[in-house]
């Protein structure tokens, strides 16, 4: 099976993770240090700030901004829950502004959406592709919202080679094992924030402040998110490997753009000049004759040993939401669930396996729409 996306561990990485195995600390030690200067390094951010994981990574977030019970805060339905989740463990309402053709928020739409009650906007950068960031930051200043980014899906990812992690009040990264670099399980805020990162470090840590000795202090309400000295270690080593590892991706993804560019059974997702994509995901997207046979075609690609998967149902589709909010039906996420389906691309794969996923696919399409 050549799945969608996949973790690449090597030699270096287990050497690594083995020295941290040998040392005398497995947690709070100076790999999470390292890790966190290596992350801020690259993508040119003040702080980088670990989690245990991205939703972790999410909660904190959202908590040292203080939102509240009442607050509105406008996101996308086409993410991971979590990114929805996350606002309501903190009392906050998702406020689900459509999305274009390409999966990412529609910025043109978030102005009508914006109330008295609204404090944020959380934009997802859907499969690595960079949102209109430029536009919504605009957005945010001249209506005093705070821009918090989830890029889960874009660490490498840039806008006029510009990192994204370095553009607004704090950025989210997942490091979970299908995305390019990976911890197992992990994630990380970036921010320009001094006052933010502190209070970042603090909720991950029980919210204790550490003092000389054994003197310590809970100043404020924090959890136990911190990440491990091993999973720290394997990010450091993975992170020296992210430009190699994105340059794969995208030669995949240049590959697949040549190849589908003439065909009509589907499109695919147009990456701008000024933007450069971590290509976690490669989409397609049906045409309206193949939507209706997706899972035929779902099931046959997986016979042929191709991994597919599809991102994402709307968020306001899970029964949880339904039950808790008032019904919600946006066109444009509509269409794109509907005709959503990646295919693999990642940094395992050779040309050999774009060849084939390619070819296959065409002829799979072909068979169904005759």
């Amino acid at each position: 099976m050549i799945p969608y996306s996949t973790q690449l561990i090597d030699d270096e990485d287990i050497d690594e993770v083995i020295n941290v195995l040998r040392s005398p600390f497995l947690t709070q030690g100076k790999k999470v240090e390292e890790f966190e200067l290596n992350l801020s390094t690259y993508t040119g951010a003040k702080y980088a700030v670990t989690f245990n994981s991205a939703t972790s990574a999410l909660l904190a977030a959202y908590s040292v901004c203080e939102l509240h019970h009442g607050d509105e805060v406008i996101t996308t339905p086409i993410s991971f829950v979590a990114t929805s989740n996350m606002l309501l463990e903190v009392g906050a309402k998702p406020i689900w502004c459509d999305v274009k053709s390409d999966g990412n928020i529609d910025e043109q739409k978030i102005k009508a959406l914006i109330t008295s009650k609204t404090r944020a906007i959380v934009p997802v950068h859907f499969a690595g592709n960079p949102v209109a960031l430029h536009t919504i930051h605009k957005i945010a200043k001249e209506h005093n919202l705070l821009l918090i980014e989830d890029a889960a899906h874009a660490l490498g990812s840039s806008i006029n080679n510009k990192k994204i992690g370095s553009f607004s009040d704090m950025t989210i990264f997942s490091f979970h094992a299908i995305k390019p670099i990976t911890t197992g399980e992990g994630g990380a805020v970036l921010t320009n924030n001094k006052e933010f990162a502190k209070k970042l470090k603090l909720f991950r840590s029980h919210g204790i402040l550490k003092k000389k000795l054994w003197h310590s202090d809970m100043i404020s309400q924090g959890h136990n998110f911190r990440l491990t000295e091993i999973a720290a270690a394997l990010g450091s080593s993975q992170l020296k490997k992210l430009d190699a590892f994105l340059s794969k991706r995208n030669k995949i993804a240049h590959y697949y753009d040549e190849r589908f560019k003439e065909t009509t059974l589907f499109k695919s997702i147009v990456i701008k000049k000024q933007d450069y994509s971590a290509h976690h995901l490669y989409p397609t997207l049906l045409n309206p004759q193949l939507r209706v046979h997706k899972e035929k075609i779902f099931k046959e690609l997986q016979a042929k040993g191709i991994g597919v998967q599809v991102h994402y149902r709307p968020i306001y589709q899970n029964s949880f939401y339904k039950n808790s909010f008032r019904e919600c039906f946006l066109e444009g996420a509509e269409n794109f669930y509907q005709s959503e389906l990646s295919i693999p691309c990642q940094h395992k794969m050779s040309l050999d396996d774009a060849k084939y996923v390619a070819d296959t696919y065409l002829d799979i399409l072909s068979k169904v729409i005759d």
